[in-house]
């Protein structure tokens, strides 16, 4: 097992924890936080922008884990680091949008 491929398969998982916000406010019209607002990553951005950014990251994060190595779901150490990137990514949106979204009430 080749090291680079556990870290390929981290950020496979980040990019497709970041395709779900996107393309799911998308795909309900909805406008959402991206890259591409003012301000940066902050302001909200059509739900046209989200759905293309949202199957982007979808893209990326299925090269990154179906295109590199050999991804199997029965090894433990390829599903611990796709889980891992898309579990600190997650926690990392739900903490910086939750500002915006009522997320972070105590």
């Amino acid at each position: 097992m080749n090291w680079l491929d556990l870290v390929s398969y981290f950020f496979g998982g980040a990019f497709l924890a970041n395709a779900v916000p996107h393309l799911v406010s998308g795909l309900r019209g909805e406008p959402f936080q991206s890259p591409f607002a003012r301000p940066r990553g902050e302001g909200l951005s059509s739900s046209t922008v989200n759905v293309l950014w949202g199957f982007f990251n979808l893209i990326v994060g299925y090269v990154l884990v179906c295109r590199v190595g050999e991804f199997a779901l029965l090894e433990t150490r390829d599903v611990t680091a796709l889980g891992l990137g898309a579990l600190l990514l997650s926690l990392f949106c739900a903490r910086h949008f939750g500002r915006f979204h009522g997320g972070n009430t105590p």
